[in-house]
């Protein structure tokens, strides 16, 4: 795209990861006016359609985490304005969102995952006899949410209840994982190619919400602390996990790898944090890429998912109030 087109950077959202979405969206508007495009920052929340239709964009940077933002929503909402956005596509973003449909894809496509069972949040009386025997410790996380929010690890029964109780409060299904001792592991993946891995060490129990986005509360390694041979096994790994859920643009695989050789992949973020303190642009600094030439990059690959270019021009038309001459001319 040129700069002179007009870029929208979706930002906040309804969801409960608003405060990263501002910090990412934030940091991206800055980069893309340093570069010298018309860009302007677009709140997100329950009137976006309206606010899209009185002021519009011509393609959307979405800069939003989570919930209605990272799921495919927000995606679908632009490809029925035929607004050009950054990131994956409708089905891409909901399965990769999606905890435990991604894993199911994991393992029909061979890409290996901690074992795991989903519960609802109305089966809390029946916990003990779903857990049975999958035994402990196990780690908890709401199904359809990101940067750590709600998650923690249960070492027994009661422990178990309580994270449990608490992702609930996230999402109506929680997933439980069993706990893998490892080496935290995140590889940013542009077009589907890995540009490199990242280790992350917490200083805290694991890498939670504290540890991503308080400076200080963590260590990085770049690259990964892995043999060549190994380094090069993990970064094919999360390039399968992307082809899995289909998801395209600048992506962000987590993975844990164990001292006994083996590799997990946790989850596929669709539109990973693009923070000072985020994994990406870490990873892309390694790779060549200034922030600011990270940015340029996911917003030349932005894209309507349904390739209709007919119903692009027309749905375009619409939303910059063109007449409706204009728009039997494009049909």
């Amino acid at each position: 795209m040129t700069t002179k087109e007009r870029v929208g950077v979706l930002l906040g959202g309804i969801g409960p990861e608003h405060d990263i979405s501002i910090a990412t969206g934030e940091a991206v508007h800055a980069a893309l006016i340093r570069q010298g495009y018309d860009a302007v920052k677009v709140y997100v929340d329950n009137d976006i359609d309206r606010v899209l239709r009185q002021d519009p964009i011509d393609v959307a940077f979405i800069a939003l985490h989570g919930p209605y933002g990272e799921d495919g929503c927000i995606q679908g909402l632009l490809e029925l304005m035929g607004i050009p956005y950054t990131g994956s596509n409708v089905l891409a973003s909901a399965l990769a969102m999606d905890k435990l449909k991604a894993k199911e894809l994991f393992r029909l496509y061979n890409v290996p995952t901690p074992p795991y069972y989903a519960v609802e949040a109305g089966d809390l009386d029946r916990l003990e006899a779903i857990h049975g025997s999958f035994g402990y410790p196990a780690f908890v996380k709401p199904r359809r949410a990101g940067s750590s929010v709600g998650a923690g690890k249960a070492s027994n029964p009661n422990e178990l209840f309580e994270r449990v109780k608490d992702a609930a409060q996230f999402d109506s299904s929680v997933l439980v994982e069993r706990f893998v001792a490892g080496r935290e592991i995140a590889v940013g993946i542009l077009d589907g190619r890995a540009l490199g891995a990242i280790e992350i060490a917490p200083k805290g129990r694991f890498y939670d919400y504290k540890s991503k986005y308080q400076p200080g509360q963590s260590e990085y390694h770049l690259p990964a602390r892995l043999s060549p041979t190994r380094y090069k096994g993990v970064l094919n790994l999360a390039e399968r996990a992307v082809r899995c859920v289909g998801a395209t643009g600048a992506t962000r695989v987590d993975m844990l790898v164990t001292e006994g050789e083996n590799e997990y992949v946790l989850e596929v973020n669709t539109l990973p944090g693009l923070t000072p303190t985020s994994l990406l642009p870490k990873i892309a600094d390694g790779a060549g890429y200034s922030f600011d030439d990270l940015c340029v990059a996911i917003l030349d690959r932005a894209s309507l998912g349904m390739k209709s270019s007919v119903r692009t021009t027309v749905s375009t038309a619409a939303v910059s109030g063109a007449p409706r001459a204009a728009l039997a001319d494009a049909e």
